[in-house]
């Protein structure tokens, strides 16, 4: 396991769901660590599709002992802020991550040119890259799905594997530096509520049982299956990332794809309710992911991953925090 301890570690769009767990964590377990958080933190401006630009949010970060940075990962002057910096690990979490963002520019520079940038500087520095890709480079590829086996449906599906594929090629062209990528499939639990309207839906149906609102599912909802993971293992796949036996790219996943059937009947017996679903026909035929399922054989493999929490028991820690959002924030 790399030792974290008298190193500097940045940590961009830390202040977002991945990473002010990334930066809670390594604060916490390696007390002579420097921990530096680079966020563009939120300003209340939407895209078109009413979501917000920014999931940064301060309250992710209450209790972090380390240092915050406002910064652009799109911005040249920003860019130079993080050259000055001297650090040995660099987690790269910054990104647009909503799905149903359309515009193409920006999530080609935010998500793509941007790495690009980073990817330069951490060579530069000889440090270590753990970066976010995503489950969604696969889009309606057949599960298990495999590194090699795309087929994006949007736009931040494909800047994603563009990222992938840029890595691929510095590995070929004799990058020194380990860079692994992570393609997170659905990830869930604390810090993800300022995610708004994109945040899991075991969030979303923990807060409409908890206001006695009849959890809505689309028809089938037994039969659309993905593989939900719990932050703790997303944590732990970042954290064996960087001592990874090679470069490369690597599902992080349960491995076992369940329904969102499933999440909601969970739910009620941590909740003590008896509510009654609600079907609603699914509008996204067509343009949605019904099966997603990590085939995580070489994340195995290569970086000692093993997933430890399964559904149940990843709701069931979830729960007092699911409880607590909806007093403190949403009630």
């Amino acid at each position: 396991m790399y030792d974290f301890n008298n190193k500097c570690v940045l940590i961009t769009g830390g202040a977002g769901f991945i990473g002010s767990n990334l930066a809670h964590y390594i604060s916490k377990n390696y007390k002579n660590t420097k921990v530096i958080v680079f966020d563009i933190f939120r300003t209340g401006e939407r895209f078109d599709n009413g979501n917000l630009k920014s999931f940064g949010h301060y309250k992710n970060l209450l209790g972090f002992e380390g240092e915050v940075i406002s910064g652009d990962i799109t911005s040249a002057d920003d860019l130079e802020i993080i050259k000055s910096i001297d650090f040995d690990v660099i987690f790269h979490q910054a990104a647009i991550s909503d799905t149903t963002v359309n515009d193409q520019k920006i999530m080609i520079d935010t998500n793509l040119n941007a790495f690009s940038k980073l990817l330069d500087i951490a060579q530069q520095k000889k440090a270590i890259m753990v970066y976010a890709s995503s489950g969604a480079t696969y889009g309606n590829a057949p599960a298990p799905q495999r590194v090699g086996f795309e087929e994006p449906a949007n736009i931040y599906g494909f800047s994603k594997l563009m990222m992938d594929k840029l890595l691929l090629q510095r590995i070929k062209e004799g990058i020194d530096i380990p860079v692994v990528g992570l393609r997170y499939f659905n990830v869930y639990g604390p810090r993800e509520y300022y995610k708004d309207k994109t945040a899991s839906m075991v969030l979303q149906f923990g807060h409409q049982i908890l206001s006695q609102k009849r959890p809505r599912l689309f028809e089938g909802s037994d039969k659309i299956i993905r593989d939900f993971v719990y932050i703790d293992d997303v944590i732990q796949a970042n954290i064996k990332a960087c001592s990874a036996k090679k470069s490369g790219i690597y599902n992080v996943g349960t491995g076992v794809a369940r329904s969102f059937q499933d999440i909601v009947d969970i739910l009620k017996k941590e909740l003590n309710s008896n509510l009654e679903c609600e079907y609603i026909p699914n509008p996204h035929i067509g343009q949605y992911q019904f099966h997603t399922q990590a085939d995580i054989d070489s994340t195995r493999a290569n970086l000692g991953y093993e997933p430890e929490v399964t559904l149940e028991e990843g709701i069931k820690r979830y729960i007092p925090e699911i409880k607590r959002l909806y007093e403190q924030e949403v009630c």
